[in-house]
């Protein structure tokens, strides 16, 4: 007689094997758009093998520290041929352009000669990206008369959205356009930004990657570094400046969008799940406001254009808060600049470049819900108390002897004091004498119990906490260097291979579409201890045919084995069910591991730059018996996010 559980089991693996022999279907893609031009067989094959010519080219400089402003070139080509990036026979000349620039700048590299160096007008370049390896390009508009022996100034231009502005035809734009704006006594930087992800997640970094790649490049003065943009560039803008402040001189943001819901006209009864509403706060910007008040802002509209709404907006967020928004309106424009408003903006921003930013400003202002946004100048959140709430800081000096720190949410955080040595502090009404006379330090550590205390050494808390930079949520592992770790084994459980299969190369496919990069990629059993400490890993499969998995199970807040897997009191059947979560590497908790998830944007979230938002929490259990789409992996069973010390 067979047992109940048993027969359970064994019903369970029938479903789940008949279930496997149901394909997935693939997940139609928004982006980059797809392209009605087909390509003649003839002209695709030459393009091959000029592009065959100049990767080789390539090769043979590859470890020349400017190699990437020639493999650049390659690489556009590339994605070009591979996704169909061809809307036009006049593309093919932008291919062709782009391999001759290859070839050129590879073999002047050999020869030991870099004369882009010294150019002038118009030009493109490249970096390799810490993120995925990639390289990505970026323009530049450089004066002609510009004296480059000098630290000058940088304008930061964010582009608007170009569902067919890939690699190939932002390089083509940015050999043939000045672009928005062309100061006469500054460098201007146009980033790609990854393309069309509303220059967030990956494309967030790529932003400020490429403002450290110019500043290798250039002599540039990091006090007059000014940030602009229009449409998605302005909403890039708005949370790119409220993200890093810190380091811009000024901001103007044109048009686009501050937040998610009033955006997408979003009614409450049509709110997604509540954990989904607290990740908007990553990037709605008035969460980040008080931020904004460490920079002149000039914000601008089009008096007939609905994206004004993000201006209103912010209005209503600096008015919260005390404050006033410069706010310009160019007279019945609609979705586009006022000649006469966009020279106003100019002469304003470059009062605010000419003074240039304080070398250590006395007043400070720093808000955020999470310690991936967590500085600010000399101050610095080392503890939350509880991620995703309103957290902040108002630092001033009143004089050289007495600073004055208000909290919210705040545990712990490091203060730069520059050259104060002997000074009163008080904090939320604790006064705390400060006496730096005998010591070589130039911060102090302040920790929050009953009352604050204050010391020149950090005392982390022993146990495992949420820290900067290991705090989730799941996407977060995608904003650094990261390795994806595929399984050499095979499921028992065909249903979850084929998911795991189907999943791992949805992650590789988009990656390289929308994110513009090709995933490093190793099987679990070649990982090595260098690998563990460089990224953070993205482990797909199950503890029975992934060993980074079944080396760190018994120590993540998981329970999987082939009944049931568990977080918390959440518990289901591993017959049809997967965890996909983050949590700092138990083989280095330093970095993360997350487990069979990459960004959590899917492509029906393409449709909106205000949609890329992350979609899952720290962790989640997904129902695989439904079918991955473009909106989620599968259906959503339980999902939540961690509390401070990484527990559900």
């Amino acid at each position: 007689m067979i047992r109940p559980s048993v027969a359970v089991v064994l019903i369970a693996l029938f479903v789940s094997f008949a279930a496997a022999e149901d394909p997935i279907k693939p997940i139609p893609h928004r982006l980059p758009a797809p392209s009605n031009y087909k390509l003649p067989e003839e002209t695709r094959k030459s393009l091959e093998a000029d592009l065959a010519k100049a990767v080789e080219a390539c090769a043979k400089v590859e470890d020349h520290a400017l190699a990437a402003d020639a493999t650049v070139y390659c690489k556009a080509v590339e994605y070009a041929l591979k996704h169909n990036e061809f809307y036009g026979e006049g593309d093919i000349k932008k291919a062709q352009a782009c391999l001759i620039m290859a070839q050129n700048r590879a073999a002047s590299l050999a020869a030991g000669k870099t004369p882009w160096k010294e150019q002038s007008g118009l030009l493109v370049r490249g970096y390799t990206s810490d993120v995925d390896g990639s390289v990505q390009p970026y323009g530049l508009v450089i004066p002609k008369e510009l004296d480059l022996s000098k630290p000058q100034p940088l304008y930061i231009w964010l582009h608007g959205r170009g569902d067919k502005s890939t690699d190939m035809h932002f390089i083509h734009e940015r050999s043939t356009k000045t672009g928005q704006i062309s100061p006469e006594d500054a460098i201007v930087l146009h980033p790609f930004g990854r393309q069309c992800i509303g220059f967030k997640s990956a494309g967030e970094i790529d932003v400020m990657d490429a403002i450290e790649a110019v500043k290798q490049q250039y002599k540039i003065d990091d006090k007059r570094i000014v940030l602009m943009g229009f449409s998605m560039g302005g909403a890039g803008c708005w949370h790119i400046g409220a993200h890093y402040a810190e380091n811009f001189v000024a901001m103007s943001p044109g048009a686009g969008f501050a937040e998610t819901a009033r955006y997408q006209n979003l009614k409450p009864e049509n709110f997604p799940p509540q954990y989904e509403q607290t990740l908007w706060k990553l990037y709605d910007v008035p969460n980040y406001t008080t931020n904004l008040f460490n920079l002149p802002v000039v914000a601008y509209s089009g008096e007939n254009d609905k994206q004004i709404q993000a201006a209103r907006v912010m209005e209503e967020a600096f008015k919260k808060e005390g404050q006033q928004l410069t706010h310009l309106i160019g007279p019945k424009m609609g979705h586009k600049y006022a000649p006469e408003t966009l020279e106003q903006i100019l002469k304003m921003v470059k009062l605010a470049r000419d003074a240039g930013q304080e070398a250590y400003p006395q007043n400070v202002s720093l808000q955020t819900p999470t310690l991936r946004y967590g500085s600010m100048h000399w101050v610095e959140l080392l503890e939350l108390n509880r991620h995703w709430e309103d957290s902040r800081v108002g630092a001033l000096w009143k004089s050289d002897d007495e600073l004055f720190v208000v909290t919210r949410n705040v545990a712990r955080m490091k203060l730069d004091v520059g050259d104060k040595k002997k000074f009163n502090l008080e904090i939320d009404g604790d006064k705390l004498p400060v006496d730096l006379t005998q010591e070589s330090a130039d911060a102090i550590y302040l920790t929050k119990g009953e009352h604050w205390s204050v010391s020149t050494k950090d005392t982390p808390a022993k146990q495992l906490i949420k820290s900067p930079g290991l705090q989730g949520p799941i996407d977060d592992a995608f904003y650094g260097p990261f390795l994806v770790v595929l399984p050499s084994g095979k499921s028992s459980n065909a249903v979850v291979q084929r998911w795991v299969d189907f999943e791992s190369k949805h992650l590789a496919d988009r990656w390289q579409a929308l994110f513009r990069g090709k995933l490093r990629t190793k099987l679990d059993k070649d990982v090595t201890p260098d690998d563990l400490k460089k990224y953070n890993i993205v482990a797909w499969g199950t503890p029975e045919t992934n060993s980074i998995l079944k080396k760190s199970i018994d120590k993540l807040p998981l329970k999987w084995d082939a009944q049931e897997v568990a977080i918390g009191k959440h518990t289901a059947d591993a017959a049809n069910h997967v965890p996909v979560m983050i949590y700092p590497n138990p083989l280095n908790p330093k970095k993360y591991l997350v487990i069979n998830s990459g960004p959590t944007f899917r492509e029906d979230h393409d449709r909106t730059n205000s949609l890329q938002n992350p979609k899952l929490p720290d962790w989640a259990l997904i129902d695989i018996s439904q079918h991955p789409d473009g909106s989620a992996p599968g259906k959503v069973f339980a999902a939540d996010f961690f509390d401070e010390a990484w527990q559900p």
